[in-house]
């Protein structure tokens, strides 16, 4: 989807049943939010791989492509004639992109692959959640999202060697190492103390103050992670004598006595608003901001002087609202008004610019090899 939002033509193949996103919950016929959310910009194509005819119509696809991904078990595509290799004797500038649970190789290759379970094995879910409680997922899909953008970032960087050695190549990421590779400050402190990380609610496990904190109304999150920020945020508390506290005076003892100092600093901020907390904060220079749902970020100003909520219009539901791109370039702005396509919807004109009759194409529909 990031790449059709920056101008790419992206070709979704889908089975004759369709993507099972189209189903989930909220579906509107084959077209449900959840669908419509990540794949926007995209032409969409039936094709049975199942029979010999449609393996033969993606195999034609490929010659003529620039990247190709696929998220199949390890094996799949090979089986169905349609792995790296095979594809790149045919085109050699090919990019093969395979994103699957836990790699193209390793014990676990072999199995399937989705985001809870890459959660809890790449140790997401051991450090997520309150102290004293359960193991917890994120609340996002993070290795979902996070493998398809260390995919897409591989395809980038191939786009750019293959533009100066005229070969494409194949890129395997996974679920499960995008998980891993997210967990930047848990794998340092693991690695150099050898200590398991273990759960801290909101709380940095490297810096503090730096976490949520209860307010009389609701909470807010401070940020004080340097020395300059923190000495900014005991003075506005009026409490310059925690810089001279040797529980407080630097980061490492900062962290080594959070408990304390979350407490007495959570026992100041509880006597306002955040509002209140929020306007003296900004006034001192201390990191903060308010602790929104969905709705409130979305009605947040911020977001709309970003253009994070875009509108669509679909033949069938009517204008649907989805969250917009993070992403502005200067010379090439991205387009990510354009709504994801319906079952099948381009089948016809994309089999023809790639150089079917439409005599082929009413062959191909009437085998079911084609929709």
């Amino acid at each position: 989807m990031v790449l059709a939002d920056m101008g790419a033509r992206v070709i979704k193949v889908e089975p004759p049943a369709g993507d099972s996103t189209r189903r989930m919950a909220g579906a509107e016929g084959d077209d449900s939010p959840a669908f419509a959310a990540v794949n926007r910009g995209k032409r969409g194509i039936v094709l049975d791989l199942a029979q010999d005819g449609g393996r033969d119509v993606l195999a034609r696809l490929a010659r003529n492509a620039d990247v190709l991904v696929e998220n199949f078990r390890p094996g799949v595509m090979a089986r169905l004639g349609l792995d790296y290799t095979t594809l790149a004797a045919d085109n050699p500038r090919l990019i093969y992109a395979s994103i699957s649970g836990f790699g193209q190789t390793g014990p676990f290759a072999q199995r399937g692959g989705f985001d809870l379970v890459a959660q809890g094995m790449s140790g997401i879910m051991s450090v997520t959640g309150e102290p004293d409680g359960p193991p917890t997922k994120c609340g996002l899909p993070i290795t979902d999202l996070g493998a398809g953008l260390f995919a897409l970032s591989g395809i980038l960087a191939a786009l750019h060697w293959r533009s100066r050695s005229g070969f494409g190549q194949h890129i395997d990421t996974s679920l499960f190492e995008a998980g891993l590779a997210l967990s930047v400050w848990e794998s340092a402190e693991y690695f150099s103390t050898g200590q398991t990380p273990q759960r801290l609610g909101s709380a940095h496990r490297m810096v503090a103050p730096y976490q949520a904190f209860r307010c009389a109304d609701g909470y807010i999150n401070i940020g004080a992670a340097n020395d300059r920020a923190f000495a900014r945020l005991a003075a506005t508390l009026g409490h310059e004598d925690w810089l001279t506290d040797t529980r407080f005076a630097t980061a490492t003892t900062r962290v080594q006595h959070r408990e304390a100092l979350v407490s007495v600093i959570e026992a100041i901020t509880m006597t306002a608003t955040r509002d209140a907390w929020m306007a003296r904060f900004d006034a001192a220079g201390i990191p903060c901001g308010p602790i929104l749902d969905y709705a409130e970020a979305f009605a947040h100003p911020q977001t709309t002087a970003r253009a994070m909520q875009v509108t669509t219009e679909h033949p069938l539901t009517g204008a649907r609202t989805s969250v917009g791109s993070p992403l502005k370039l200067s010379s090439t702005p991205l387009n990510d008004t354009r709504r994801a396509p319906m079952l099948g919807e381009h089948t016809d004109e994309v089999l023809s610019s790639f150089g079917y009759s439409d005599d082929e194409i009413e062959r191909l529909r009437a085998a079911g090899v084609a929709r």
